[in-house]
């Protein structure tokens, strides 16, 4: 009697690791307004993949091997929905540019950790803010290695483009034309104030053309 081979058992990459995206209010608002601006910034790139809290899978059959990076920024792959990101599927690119935001319940040995994974995996660079001090650190990828880059105050991200900046209430991010980014409250505050600033100029437009009119003047 011939036995039959035994079908190998198939190897489960889970899309969550269990975890919450944030620990806190304002660590989750970092995180978010982090990840939108540069998905509205790349919005354009048919090849830039952002994501926020997708876990990475760096090698095949090796499901324990893993990180959810907070913000992942990824060059040469196309947008989309994905339940992760495993890299063999993706044409074997690692993340280019990696956010991650602290939380109070984060240890330096977890930090320390994820620096070295992203060391050993490939990103490129790596930001580590903190939204209680408003500071941030920064690593680029530089002979093979992850290495800190001394001052981030008037630093350019040479993937990104964007420009690092200290202020009064620490580093301020700002995208290449010179805006800050800013989180979609603030956005939606804005476009108001531009909304209002628009309709007081119609106003002023249509009495000015009624006080021609009324002077015998065609304000066309």
């Amino acid at each position: 009697m011939t036995s039959q081979p035994v079908a190998a058992t198939p190897i489960v990459y889970p899309d969550s690791d269990g975890m919450p995206m944030a620990d806190n209010t304002k660590q989750f608002r970092a995180i978010v307004t982090i990840q939108g601006n540069l998905d509205a910034l790349f919005r354009e790139r048919s090849d830039v993949f952002v994501a926020g809290d997708l876990l990475w899978y760096p090698v095949e059959g090796r499901p324990d091997i893993r990180r959810a990076p907070d913000v992942m920024v990824v060059f040469g792959r196309p947008k989309g929905d994905r339940g992760s990101y495993r890299q063999w599927e993706e044409d074997n690119i690692a993340p280019h540019v990696v956010f991650e935001v602290l939380s109070p319940v984060n240890t330096l040995t977890e930090m320390a950790a994820k620096l070295e994974f992203y060391d050993i995996y490939g990103v490129e660079e790596y930001y580590l803010y903190d939204p209680d001090t408003g500071d941030m650190s920064g690593w680029q990828r530089i002979d093979g290695r992850l290495r800190v880059i001394p001052e981030l105050d008037g630093w350019i991200s040479p993937r990104l483009g964007v420009k690092f900046s200290r202020t009064a209430d620490g580093i301020q991010m700002y995208w290449p034309d010179g805006r800050p980014f800013v989180s979609f409250v603030e956005l939606q505050a804005q476009a108001e104030q531009e909304r209002q600033r628009a309709e007081q100029e119609r106003q002023r437009a249509e009495r000015l053309a009624a006080r021609l009119r009324e002077l015998g003047i065609d304000p066309e």
